[in-house]
């Protein structure tokens, strides 16, 4: 697998991705699995491509590539942190670790092999091949999943320099994933881990799957993970952005807080050399003062206000504190070093609205509206002046839902409802993407000037970011453009 990010290195095929001992022990085993998960960050390109961003003009200056490229649909022509080119890399080398770990569990002969250990590593190898097809392949759909090319699904370890590889495609990626979903989730052993939330327990793998499912257009099967993770009521699982103790913390401890294995809608975190953390508010294309006013403080369905907090006063600088930047200087009196942030991977928050989402597509819209005023219930309020959340002001039903969108569709209408909560509460976080994908939303990007129009259509092909170039030595076909 090697190959896929590391052309004609043939000394480093030689050594185990943990180059450090041999894979003899569990213990050593479970040590490498702690690097089995991509350590790069897909938001700030994924951010970027959506529609929570926006041209804010010259006054934040020129933009990197990372930035400017997905905004304008085009693409990525960068290697470095940040970038789509970046992350295929990070991915192909956790499924690496996965595969090596897999193939020393096999073979390993001093006691009977952990098998939470190898729940794990094919978890991890699904995950990461399933953000690789939702970022670089067309969006699952039943009609044509079978002729569309996905990624290369990995599932040995590099033994060659250069091997030749070919895209599966988009049904038998999916079919992989699925396969390695079903092997390794009952595995596992939550119990294994000293710092559960860094790796896949039951409660963020059923999460996963819920996600998964929901891809897949099989709303019974994510509705069955979805309620076998923490619960029917998830209230407390939430992050509480209406509540007056959330109100009370300072901005850094926010960025601390939203990422931290304390937090109890967190269900998998891994760390990711990034600089979002500090970019977030002051890249060029990004949340605006416009986009503020729209999703903030316009019309909305509950008629009341929502409490997250908004820092900044400009176009340079609008944010949520959501990441705590980990510096990590390159020697000891060394003034520069490497950024990390802390990247949560699978929420609770995500989970209620992909529930929702899957209880509406299977017609159960008590269940789907009882999961948004859930949501509700801990993001909403009158306003910062009276910070108090009533139900039966704030709280949403049928009729409500039907009147807002101007149609009696009540499905469709209920999806709509969950696509604009999950669009507020996961700004900064890049999921707008995922929903953009699957949805097939259009985007409509206009420059600051008004001069520039940018449109990503039903059918774009920069739905898909591109591959690497040079994977194309290993007989990888690019994306079409």
């Amino acid at each position: 697998m090697f190959s896929l990010f590391c052309v004609g290195c043939s000394k480093y095929l030689e050594k185990t991705p943990d180059q450090r001992t041999e894979l003899d022990s569990e213990s050593k085993i479970a040590e490498l699995l702690t690097s089995a998960y991509p350590q790069a960050n897909y938001i700030p390109f994924a951010e970027a491509a959506s529609d929570n961003a926006d041209d804010k003009g010259m006054i934040v200056g020129t933009a990197a590539n990372t930035n400017a490229n997905p905004w304008k649909f085009q693409d990525v022509e960068d290697n470095h942190q940040d970038s789509p080119t970046y992350y295929w890399y990070a991915a192909y080398k956790a499924i690496a670790v996965a595969n090596h770990a897999l193939e020393a569990i096999e073979k390993l002969k001093i006691s009977q092999p952990n098998k939470s250990l190898r729940g794990e590593a094919l978890l991890a190898r699904a995950y990461a091949h399933h953000m690789l097809a939702i970022l670089f392949s067309r969006d699952y759909d039943p009609e044509t999943a079978k002729s569309e090319p996905g990624i290369p699904y990995v599932t040995e370890t590099e033994k060659d320099v250069v091997k030749k590889y070919s895209r599966q495609t988009v049904a038998e990626v999916y079919d992989l994933i699925e396969k390695d979903l079903k092997e390794g989730l009952p595995l596992l052993d939550d119990n294994r881990y000293k710092v559960k939330k860094y790796h896949f327990t039951q409660a963020a793998a059923h999460a996963f799957a819920t996600r998964f499912y929901l891809f897949k257009h099989d709303y019974v099967k994510a509705l069955e993970h979805a309620d076998r993770v923490l619960g029917q009521n998830l209230t407390s699982y939430l992050r509480p952005v209406n509540q007056r103790s959330f109100a009370s913390m300072e901005y850094y401890t926010l960025q601390q807080w939203y990422t931290s294995t304390e937090n109890p809608t967190n269900l998998l975190l891994a760390e990711a050399l990034t600089s979002w953390g500090r970019d977030l508010g002051s890249v060029r294309y990004g949340f605006s003062a416009k986009l503020l006013g729209e999703l903030m403080f316009s019309k909305n369905i509950t008629t009341g206000s929502f409490a997250y907090p908004i820092y900044g006063g400009t176009d340079y600088s609008l944010n949520i504190p959501k990441f705590r930047e980990h510096f990590v200087k390159t020697s000891l009196n060394a003034g520069y070093g490497i950024p990390y942030n802390m990247i949560p991977l699978l929420t609770v928050d995500e989970l209620i609205l992909n529930r929702a989402e899957a209880y509406a597509r299977t017609k159960q819209f008590d269940k789907a509206i009882q999961d948004i005023n859930t949501v509700i219930s801990q993001k909403v309020y009158y306003s910062s002046d009276q910070p108090q959340y009533v139900p039966q002001v704030h709280n949403i039903n049928r009729t409500r839902v039907n009147q807002f969108y101007g149609s009696l569709d009540l499905e469709e209408n209920m999806v709509k409802t969950v696509l604009d909560f999950k669009r507020r509460e996961f700004l900064f976080e890049g999921l707008r993407w995922f929903d953009i994908v699957r949805h097939k939303i259009v985007v409509i990007h206009k420059s600051h000037d008004e001069k520039e129009t940018y449109t990503l259509g039903k059918n774009s092909p920069m739905r898909m970011f591109q591959l690497p170039a040079e994977v194309a030595l290993s007989g990888i076909e690019l994306n079409p453009r």
